[in-house]
């Protein structure tokens, strides 16, 4: 079994602003290491832009409760880090991890 985790596992690229302030900042700042962790979850979930996660599928990966990945889902969307799509209460989400650190060149 451990052999086919090691064989799914894929690389997660970041930007350094997420490790060099971001980390910082929700953690330091914001006394949120749990926004921190649901963001890098999220990160590592994206598949063409989103990611679909439930509540629990990200208990699941970051070690949180659900009410702690429920809160720190509202944290980042409160600070416009995630965009989180919903079609009914009931379904899983689907989260866009927003980069507000990166500036759209002038056209």
């Amino acid at each position: 079994m451990a052999s086919n985790a090691m064989a799914s596992i894929t690389t997660v690229e970041l930007d350094r602003y997420v490790i060099t302030v971001l980390m910082r900042d929700l953690v330091g700042h914001d006394r949120s290491p749990s926004a921190f962790l649901v963001y890098l979850a999220i990160e590592a979930e994206v598949q063409g832009g989103k990611a679909l996660l439930s509540h629990s599928a990200l208990a699941e990966r970051t070690g949180l409760s659900k009410r702690a990945c429920q809160n720190a889902i509202a944290l980042l969307a409160r600070r416009k880090l995630i965009e989180v799509v919903r079609r009914r209460d009931t379904e899983p989400a689907h989260y866009r991890p927003l980069r507000p650190w990166v500036r759209s060149s002038p056209a």
